[in-house]
């Protein structure tokens, strides 16, 4: 069989437009499609997959529909209007074509996320790498019986029927690597139009789920819950695998650095097997921050870490139940910065209790550490999150589609409207960047990195 997987968050309704120009959304290649895609060609089908963030709606698009025999949409539940409208399309042209879809969305609503893709007709709840296996018996030979599958919900006689409870997968070992040929069309690590990276870019997962209950994090769901690690010889076969194709890797788990002892062991193997890749460690708490490890992970390769860092104010982190302090923030990101790595940091405003005092602490915190790049996002209510169901409990509604609070709810449940947020977050980002020590850091930081990738971007940003 040939399947057809499309990431298609990146798009609204103008993806079949024909005069629209290419927009890039995403940095980052689609994991979770590619480890999907990996199951499948395992089993001997064909795959192919089209990457909305990295390209307009192709007008070969009934071309390449008529070579296919079942598709595999990812849905969020912030955006599922996009894929809708692909899914409903893809029936437009051909009414037999099954549609499969997973992903957040289908996780948390498993059995309504067919409801709200009508045309879907499979739905998979959690992990899909070894439930899409059975779904392609299933459509292929009728070996399989959808009620028999783990995880899957599914339509029989218009009415909605659910397989198999699911499972977490325990073993991640036992998985198989990214597809990553899949998407070798497209280029990724581009950020306003520069190459933060060294090209040629990869991304890898070492671990699923999160230890941790931050309560404007929306991984609720058992399986987002349940944290599992990779060991660390498959962890380092994978990052070997990948260093003979590409320059650069990003880590993207949430929390790589959780466990020192297996960061230790990955790090002592890469230092004695070599690798030229550059590594991007994209989830790192501070509480993590270690001499003797950051020694190593710079002898391994490491040039970036990002934290996630959201307050200077004490009562602001104990209220996103981040479990860190100001001052092992500053710890962390001062040593990040001598080990010459480029340091990220996140912050955002807008907690219930914040008021403009708060706000001011944190950009003059922000403004005293030697970050290289800092992102300010007003805080947002998501669907899965603790903070979503404080705020239901309260009495707030849902705007229509049921999985976002409008902003007019920011203003019921805090002391600034979404409007004011933004407008502080612009603020606070002018305030970073445009001081003439931090413009004159990152000009002497590029010549001892010797590298004006950042360098040639954030004037890229600034100047917008």
């Amino acid at each position: 069989m040939k399947f057809l997987l499309i990431d298609s968050q990146g798009y609204s309704s103008f993806v079949f437009m024909k005069k629209i120009k290419k927009i890039r959304t995403s940095i980052y290649p689609p994991l979770g499609l590619l480890y999907i895609g990996r199951s499948l060609e395992d089993e001997g089908h064909e795959v192919e997959l089209i990457d909305f963030n990295n390209e307009v709606f192709p007008r070969k698009f009934e071309k390449i529909l008529a070579s296919v025999d079942a598709v595999g949409l990812n849905i969020c539940s912030n955006s599922y209007k996009f894929p809708r409208e692909i899914a409903e399309r893809i029936k437009e042209i051909d009414s037999s074509i099954p549609i499969i879809i997973g992903g957040p969305h289908c996780t948390f609503h498993p059995k309504r996320s067919l409801e709200d893709i009508s045309s879907a007709d499979i739905s998979i709840e959690g992990e899909g790498d070894f439930a899409i296996k059975n779904i392609a018996k299933f459509l292929e030979f009728g070996r399989k019986k959808l009620s028999d599958i783990e995880g899957v919900f599914y339509r029989k006689n218009n009415n909605i029927k659910a397989g198999r409870p699911h499972k977490i997968i325990k073993d991640l070992d036992s998985l198989p690597f990214p597809a990553r040929h899949l998407v070798d069309k497209y280029e990724y690590g581009i950020v306003n139009g520069k190459y933060l990276y060294k090209p040629k870019f990869a991304s890898m997962v070492s671990s699923r789920g999160c230890p941790f209950n931050c309560c404007f994090c929306t991984r609720s769901a058992l399986v987002y819950k349940t944290f599992r690690q990779r060991s660390a010889e498959n962890v380092v076969k994978e990052i070997l695998e990948v260093d003979n194709k590409y320059k650069t890797l990003c880590i993207v788990d949430d929390n790589f650095l959780k466990d020192k002892k297996r960061a230790d062991r990955i790090m002592d193997s890469l230092i004695e097997e070599g690798t030229d890749l550059d590594l991007f460690v994209m989830g790192a708490r501070v509480d993590s921050a270690d001499r003797r490890l950051y020694k190593k992970m710079k002898k391994a390769g490491v040039k970036y870490v990002n934290f996630g860092l959201e307050s200077g104010n004490q009562d602001v982190l104990d209220y996103y139940k981040k479990r860190i302090t100001p001052k092992q923030i500053r710890k962390a990101v001062n040593l990040a910065r001598e080990m010459n790595f480029i340091t990220q940091g996140n912050f955002i405003l807008g907690a219930p209790l914040e008021t403009e005092k708060h706000f001011e602490k944190t950009i003059k915190f922000a403004c005293s550490l030697p970050l290289d790049i800092v992102i300010f996002n007003p805080l947002t209510y998501m669907y899965g999150s603790d903070l979503w169901d404080d705020a239901i409990k309260m009495g707030i509604k849902p705007k229509d589609n049921g999985y976002a609070l409008g902003p007019e709810a920011l203003k019921k449940l805090g002391n600034f409207s979404y409007k004011e947020l933004i407008e502080f977050c612009q603020k606070a980002v002018k305030r970073f960047y445009f001081r003439p020590n931090y413009i004159m850091d990152q000009l002497l930081m590029s010549i001892k990195r010797k590298n004006l990738r950042l360098l040639q971007m954030q004037l890229s940003s600034l100047v917008k």
